[in-house]
């Protein structure tokens, strides 16, 4: 698919059955796609539900803009979730955000999947049903919840480690550069410092440690490791004389790092890096999984609930016998108000009051019932740009 041509957002319509249904399906896909390819289109399949009293129809309508607005959430707090997981990798999320084995962006086949589905319930419209969807999209939820919080522990305490074993020579963690070679210990009256020295002072150091204090071991200072700006010498010395050595090297910007060296310790904090670094990866694999299947299942979800609505808006708005055709459209780009203009020519005798709609440049009070916009046809729209990460 041409990405610049393309949206990833989809209109799902609906338009009363003229002669047949087949006719109203054929007269949208002539209208935009004769002159330039305004969207790609296809049938909605919608199977039949037996319908209950307006008002119960009315009701449903309400119950199902909710269901929609937090499935819809759902669905993209999991895909989120799997950016956030795949951190580095996030060109893979497309791949991984497939919707019943295919691409989401292949909608069209979820209306296959929509019919066995309604068949699986009885054919009314009931609320047995949305609750079905609403239990399991909830479920999902709480699941992703739990997952990532145990995950994000984990991440978190593995990232605080990570900190500790980077940045700045003054307060990062030694265990992996100093050894116990490097150090004079066990002596009655020897230590070893550990002294920060900037690169652009380095030269004053050699010239001056051995003279900043009384007691210091001639030649007992080694670069033990350097990053960008500085330095990490050590130094041996009388224990009598440090005091004196710390107050006179901060003069000359050489820092004296507060460390004892501790085998356990750095040993304990190593063995805890790599236990958590083996925990994440040993739960990256089935979070991934998870989220896979429960990404497909919550889309799935999603879709059934645009059906749901789509139904009930069209017996609402077009009245019984149930004869309507429900179509897809995926618009394209640069011509979205051109399809808009020709969707309006043609269903615009569909509701009297849709001229004034259209002219009037002020809020109609109730029109923009939950932002979502009016026009004389049904018009639910499907976004999924909450699947592109940058």
């Amino acid at each position: 698919q041409d990405k610049d041509t393309k949206m990833t957002e989809f209109w799902l319509i609906s338009a009363p059955g003229e002669k047949t249904c087949q006719q109203t399906w054929e007269k949208l896909h002539a209208a935009t796609t004769k002159n330039n390819n305004l969207s790609t289109n296809s049938k909605f399949n919608i199977p039949d539900l037996k319908v209950g009293t307006l008002d119960v129809l009315v009701g449903l309508s309400d119950e199902l803009a909710k269901l929609d607005a937090f499935v819809e959430s759902v669905v993209k707090k999991v895909a989120q979730y799997m950016a956030d997981v795949l951190e580095d990798s996030k060109d893979k999320v497309q791949e991984n955000l497939l919707a019943n084995g295919g691409k989401v962006l292949t909608i069209i086949y979820l209306s296959f999947e929509i019919k066995k589905s309604f068949k699986n319930y009885s054919s009314s419209l009931d609320t047995v049903f949305f609750l079905s969807i609403f239990k399991g999209v909830n479920q999902i939820d709480n699941d992703l919840k739990a997952r990532a919080s145990a995950y994000n522990n984990l991440k978190g305490n593995l990232q605080n480690l990570e900190r500790k074993n980077a940045g700045s020579l003054l307060t990062r963690s030694l265990a992996d550069i100093v050894k116990k070679e490097d150090f004079v210990l066990d002596s009655e009256y020897l230590v070893t410092l550990l002294v920060i020295v900037p690169k652009s002072n380095y030269n004053d150091w050699v010239k001056q440690y051995e003279t900043l204090a009384e007691m210091v071991v001639p030649r007992s200072s080694n670069v033990l490791f350097e990053d960008q700006d500085s330095y990490l010498c050590n130094i041996t010395l009388f224990r009598k004389a440090v005091d004196d050595f710390k107050h006179k090297a901060r003069e000359y910007k050489f820092m004296v790092r507060d460390f004892q060296y501790n085998e356990e310790e750095m040993k304990a904090d190593k063995e805890e890096m790599n236990r958590l670094s083996t925990d994440k990866k040993k739960q990256f694999g089935p979070l991934v999984r998870w989220l896979k299947v429960n990404f497909s299942e919550a889309f799935i979800a999603w879709i059934h609930v645009k059906a749901l609505r789509v139904f009930v808006e069209s017996v609402l708005r077009y009245g019984l016998p149930v004869n309507f055709q429900a179509m897809l459209l995926q618009p394209n780009k640069k011509t979205m108000k051109k399809l808009r203009e020709v969707l309006y020519d043609l269903y615009k005798h569909l509701d009297s009051s849709a001229a004034a709609i259209i002219d009037a440049t002020v809020d109609i009070p109730g029109l923009n019932l939950s932002q979502q916009e009016y026009y004389p046809y049904v018009y639910y729209k499907i976004d999924c740009n909450l699947l592109e990460f940058k």
